[in-house]
């Protein structure tokens, strides 16, 4: 069983843009992170008013990493010149995550960030 990261926008497929894909359900034997940040973007992207049952029901399948001024202070410093990139980043370390899952090509150049394997399921 491996610690799996979704970045942001992998994130959002999985539960909103492309659920038939089955990104949660090809990771039911993995433990599953996401950021705080991630649910800050899908609510605010989307316009989801709160409370909602169905966020509720997402926020079940997900460890959440916290948004720390740790992690602040390391993301305003790097790797990549993007903020939230450097927050999913630090936030996959900080959670000792195996694996990041992203589509973003530049961040699968990278392949590594520290420990933690950036590749796309």
């Amino acid at each position: 069983m491996a610690k799996v990261f979704l970045d942001t926008n992998y994130f959002i497929d999985a539960i909103h843009r492309k659920p038939e894909k089955g990104i949660i359900e090809s990771l039911e034997n993995h433990s599953v992170y996401t950021s705080i940040l991630s649910f800050h973007i899908y609510c605010y992207v989307c316009k989801i008013k709160l409370p909602n049952k169905i966020v509720f029901a997402q926020r079940e399948k997900f460890l959440i990493v916290d948004f720390s001024g740790n992690i602040l202070d390391k993301a305003l410093l790097g790797p990549t010149s993007d903020f939230e990139d450097n927050t999913q980043l630090h936030s996959a370390a900080e959670a000792e995550c195996d694996i990041f899952l992203t589509e973003d090509k530049k961040l699968l150049d990278m392949k590594f960030f520290g420990k933690v394997k950036i590749e796309q399921n």
